[in-house]
């Protein structure tokens, strides 16, 4: 939902039906599907490859009752913690003319007007595009592509229909001679953490590679590459 606010910025992410999905119907379900494990605990205590099957004997010997009421319980418990990690997670953009605020877990990212010279979506993906081309912000979030597109483009942001460097994207593969120096091994290390699902160790290589010049994306696991120009300061021949 994009909301309007007093002072003309424009907030999408962070509405009231989102929250209520969580913090009502996650717990709900949880409290649902928790109900039923009287009814599968005996037999899933049966079977010789079962995980922790000494809980489910435990379960299943309960009076029927008491399990459907621990059952629900938990459940319920386990959707409150759902809901408390999805609220944390989920991304909340507060965007007006002269520059945008990028919310996640707490932690707020701003970014000025002048700075940002391009604003797509890339898949599930929120990216935000320096003079250079260089990424100045890459958030994935599930909101709407719409929403975040009459957002941008009401407050004059150069909001771009698709990635205006897609074609410069290669995909890597290890040993490439055209990277810049360094930039290989932490590619290979990136594509470890990416295939095991460690985002955060993910983001914080992406943070590395845009140091040496690098910009990357993901689709499918597998990971593109594209180099921009470094700051004349942190260029390392100072040119």
């Amino acid at each position: 939902m994009s909301t309007r606010e007093p002072d003309a910025t424009t907030r999408v992410g962070g509405d009231v039906g989102e929250l209520l999905v969580m913090w009502v119907g996650f717990p709900l379900l949880g409290g649902a599907l928790g109900g039923r494990l009287p009814m599968v605990a005996d037999w899933v205590a049966g079977l010789p490859w079962a995980p922790v099957q000494g809980w489910f004997e435990l379960v299943a010997g309960l009076p029927y009752r008491r399990a459907l009421l621990g059952g629900m319980l938990l459940g319920m418990l386990a959707g409150l913690l759902v809901a408390h990690v999805g609220t944390r997670e989920r991304l909340i953009v507060t965007v007006d003319r002269g520059g945008v605020r990028l919310r996640r877990d707490g932690v707020d990212h701003d970014l000025v007007r002048r700075c940002v010279t391009a604003v797509f979506a890339d898949r599930r993906e929120l990216v935000l595009l320096g003079p250079a081309g260089e990424e100045l912000a890459r958030e994935r979030s599930d909101l709407s592509r719409g929403r975040l597109r009459d957002a941008f483009r009401e407050h004059g942001w150069p909001w771009q229909d698709a990635d205006p460097h897609r074609a410069a994207y290669r995909r890597w593969v290890e040993g490439l001679p055209d990277l810049p120096p360094g930039a290989d091994p932490l590619l290979r290390a990136r594509q470890r953490a990416v295939e095991a699902g460690r985002q955060r160790d993910a983001r914080e290589m992406r943070g590395e590679l845009a140091r040496l010049g690098v910009v990357v994306r993901d689709e499918d696991r597998r990971q593109y590459w594209r180099t921009v120009p470094l700051p004349r300061e942190e260029n390392p021949d100072g040119r």
